[in-house]
């Protein structure tokens, strides 16, 4: 969940209705995770608290950190012990056997910052488990962003809220902070939408067309949206975005 530029712009109702298949698809990672009773696990930019429930549900002691207010009241409405945390910002020391990350990193720009802070965070020896967006991530949406916010005289690259590395990249900013990385791979995950692209956009770009003027804004939606429909919905109206993940596994080293 968002832990950057747009870290106060989600609406927790909106993504819980048209956004669930992010938390749905961190499967795989929880399963690298393997939560064990007993162990503390940290769940950073837990959102709703979805998943970290389902770590708590193993038998761990969980906590779930996220930059956004709403998404932390949700997430305490399921009773879990979440709270208001930037990545870029975490002070645990050596509280945790697991961190857990899904579908948040790649909103956090200052990611050596937050890299800092998950070692930190682990106990010697301690697992470290993410998947987020990696290079390629979205490729359609940034392009026709880049293109609509160009007609406007923004830059997309001045203003985007997302970080999407490679595996090498991520591997090296992970064995620089005392990490032995397990293994890092790059996912393509074409994802079908359960409506709109419209509502994934709401949903995941606000902060980008809040760069600009107000009356303009209806407008570059609705731009970005047609300069999707030959890439990104099939020929049944059915609509799809072009995800593209980075599954990274790693201990802490002492």
């Amino acid at each position: 969940m968002p832990q950057s530029r747009s870290s106060d712009s989600w609406d927790a109702a909106l993504y819980a209705e048209t956004a669930r298949y992010v938390t749905d698809h961190g499967n795989v990672i929880f399963g690298w995770l393997s939560p064990q009773p007993g162990e503390r696990i940290l769940d950073l930019g837990c959102g709703d608290g979805v998943l970290t429930e389902k770590i708590g549900e193993a038998g761990a002691a969980v906590v779930g950190v996220d930059s956004n207010r709403e998404m932390v009241g949700a997430a305490r409405e399921r009773g879990l012990d979440a709270r208001v945390v930037r990545a870029e910002e975490l002070e645990f020391d050596e509280e945790f056997d697991g961190v857990f990350s899904n579908a948040a990193l790649h909103w956090v720009l200052r990611a050596d910052e937050a890299v800092t802070g998950v070692r930190r965070a682990l106990r010697p020896g301690g697992r470290f488990v993410a998947e987020f967006g990696g290079s390629g991530n979205v490729a359609a949406i940034v392009n026709a962003l880049t293109q609509v916010l160009k007609r406007k005289g923004v830059a997309f690259a001045d203003v985007s809220p997302w970080y999407f590395p490679t595996p090498e990249e991520y591997s090296a900013l992970l064995e620089t902070n005392g990490f032995h990385v397990t293994r890092a791979e790059l996912v393509p995950r074409p994802t079908p939408l359960p409506g709109d692209v419209s509502d994934w956009l709401c949903n995941f770009v606000v902060s980008v067309l809040g760069h600009l003027a107000e009356e303009d804004r209806k407008v570059a939606l609705a731009d970005t949206r047609g300069l999707l429909k030959p890439h990104l919905r099939d020929d049944k109206g059915a609509w799809s975005v072009d995800y593209v993940r980075l599954r990274v596994e790693a201990t802490r080293q002492d």
